[in-house]
């Protein structure tokens, strides 16, 4: 069994098979991206569920792991050199796990950089920009009475959706036939958007021909059902 007793997080959420990456996370759009690459690639792991309704994500320990106090963040007790590696920030440890297990990002060097470009135009635009669309349309945002913040985002992310709509034209992923780490990142996004967010007429979702196809046969994935539901919620 491997020792992870150097990482203050374990004393609040014991891992009880310390030989399998640790998975602190909640299903949220950046949580799922990493318990879908898990499911999708076959690695043993634990996972954890951080209640944000109990500020889990601000104790001293969630801190040790994560300075940033956001999830996802891992431990991979089998890190280089055979060492214990704590890792935050959803897009580098789908790079990490890509690269751990050689998986869903291409080998060739100039499709592996035009994959992570793609990654990084999650993280980057679809990300912050969905997500603010979110806090002012759905959360508590939406009783501001100056619409403008809300107009900015809407637009934004229509615009974004339409760049991803060009990508996808003549592709079945955004890598073409290769299902990567940068379709994983984003497939929870889009879907959040047009759900949980309830802004599909918002952001014209149904006018759009290939960003739907290629949502629907993402979450035809059985890895990817999987992985929208872990951790349970509390």
């Amino acid at each position: 069994m491997s020792d992870l007793s150097s990482f203050p997080i374990t004393k609040r959420w014991p891992a009880q098979h310390s030989d399998r990456i640790q998975l602190y996370s909640l299903p949220t759009p950046n949580g799922v991206k990493v318990s879908i690459m898990l499911e999708e690639t076959g690695l043993p792991y634990e996972p954890h569920a951080i209640d944000f309704g109990k500020d889990h994500q601000k104790t001293p320990e969630f801190l040790s792991l994560n300075p940033n106090g956001k999830i996802p963040a891992i431990i991979d007790p089998n890190g280089p050199g055979d060492k214990p590696l704590g890792l935050f920030e959803s897009g580098a440890i789908l790079q990490y796990l890509a690269e751990k297990t050689g998986q869903f990002l291409p080998a060739d060097p100039a499709r592996r950089w035009q994959t992570l470009q793609w990654l990084h135009f999650q993280m980057g635009g679809i990300g912050p920009m969905f997500g603010q669309l979110g806090f002012f349309h759905k959360f508590a945002g939406r009783e501001y009475e100056d619409k403008r913040p809300l107009q900015r985002y809407v637009a934004e992310s229509k615009r974004l959706l339409g760049v991803l709509e060009a990508r996808l034209d003549g592709r079945q992923w955004i890598m073409d036939a290769d299902y990567t780490i940068a379709d994983i990142a984003t497939l929870g996004w889009v879907r959040n958007l047009i759900g949980f967010y309830g802004a599909r007429e918002l952001v014209a979702f149904d006018e759009l021909t290939h960003v739907p196809a290629w949502l629907e046969r993402g979450l035809a994935r059985p890895a990817v059902q999987r992985g929208l539901e872990i951790p349970k919620r509390p």
